[in-house]
């Protein structure tokens, strides 16, 4: 029993995987996989930059975005040393202690994505059906208390599933089948019981993105019935046109969430690739399209970045 309570220390060495069966062309894979982490961290940092630094992007709709950017700036770079070090340099080891921090904020940040995905649709209700009031319900010092509350749900959430992982035993293989570390992965790898952990990880799934998601549908609907009751064909067409850029970020990020959730508890007979790219959609999609769905939907955003690209350009 000591032996299997050894394997627990942070002398552990986990395996990373790349792309199985097409490791002799990782060097070629690791081209997309550049460009999508380029795209994705230049991308949102340029919306980040424009929202700082333009006065007329300081209201609370572009605060939502800017945490937004924030997540996706965070899913990114928490991935990207072990995915491109694997492509690169077959760089497979990471630390048992390493491995849980990488999990830890992996998840930290979904979990924050999903809040501010549901903070932007409470944010396109309040805009939509009480717009005179706008304002005064979203107040910087409101926005604030939201963004606290975001960042200690998923600290909060997050601390149990990595303090239930470090008391399992490992003493079967180490080899994790994703080019990052990822709960459901490292729990199957371990010799003792897991439905403490495989309930608690279940848990936390529902309770933030279930729960967000039901109440994002829920939001939706007030808007339709609101926007619905407007008289003016144009001004209904304006109200959801606002909506449109959100709408498009929650199918990004859930879609890819549940995929990946559901193929890791009920398809256990998938081909090993199928789980590498549903996993490895579930980060970067998200990151890659958010920056451009708003630069294309949202004028005010455009203009922004062409303002900071192009100071000349945005004058004209």
């Amino acid at each position: 029993m000591s032996t299997l309570q050894n394997t627990t220390s942070s002398s552990i060495i986990f395996l990373l995987t790349g792309v199985p069966g097409l490791e002799a062309f990782h060097t070629w894979i690791s081209i997309p996989f550049c460009f999508l982490y380029i795209t994705a961290l230049s991308g949102n940092s340029l919306i980040l930059f424009a929202i700082v630094t333009q006065p007329s992007l300081h209201e609370p709709m572009y605060y939502f975005l800017s945490m937004l950017s924030t997540t996706d700036l965070g899913l990114s770079i928490s991935t990207l040393v072990t995915m491109l070090g694997i492509f690169w340099f077959d760089a497979r080891e990471i630390s048992f202690n390493a491995c849980l921090s990488q999990m830890f904020f992996i998840q930290l940040f979904t979990v924050m994505e999903s809040s501010v995905l549901l903070a932007m649709a409470f944010d396109r209700f309040v805009a939509i059906s009480s717009p005179l009031r706008y304002a005064s319900i979203l107040t910087d010092l409101k926005i604030v208390q939201i963004g606290v509350a975001i960042i200690t749900r998923g600290t909060l959430i997050q601390t149990p599933l990595v303090l239930l992982l470090k008391r399992l035993s490992f003493c079967r293989s180490h080899v994790l089948h994703h080019s990052y570390c990822f709960h459901p992965d490292m729990m199957k790898l371990s010799c003792t019981d897991t439905r403490i952990n495989s309930a608690v990880g279940l848990t936390a799934l529902i309770t933030t993105a279930g729960v967000d998601s039901i109440f994002i549908i829920f939001s939706y609907f007030l808007i339709i019935k609101t926007v619905l009751s407007i008289a003016s064909p144009e001004e209904r067409k304006k109200a959801f046109s606002t909506c449109v850029s959100h709408i498009g970020a929650v199918a990004i990020f859930y879609i890819p969430l549940v995929s990946l959730s559901f193929v890791h508890r009920f398809g256990k007979q998938a081909p090993p690739y199928v789980h590498t790219l549903i996993a490895n959609a579930y980060l970067l999609i998200p990151p890659v399209l958010n920056p451009i769905i708003y630069s294309v939907k949202t004028k005010q955003i455009r203009r922004a970045v062409l303002k900071v690209l192009q100071p000349s350009a945005a004058k004209e």
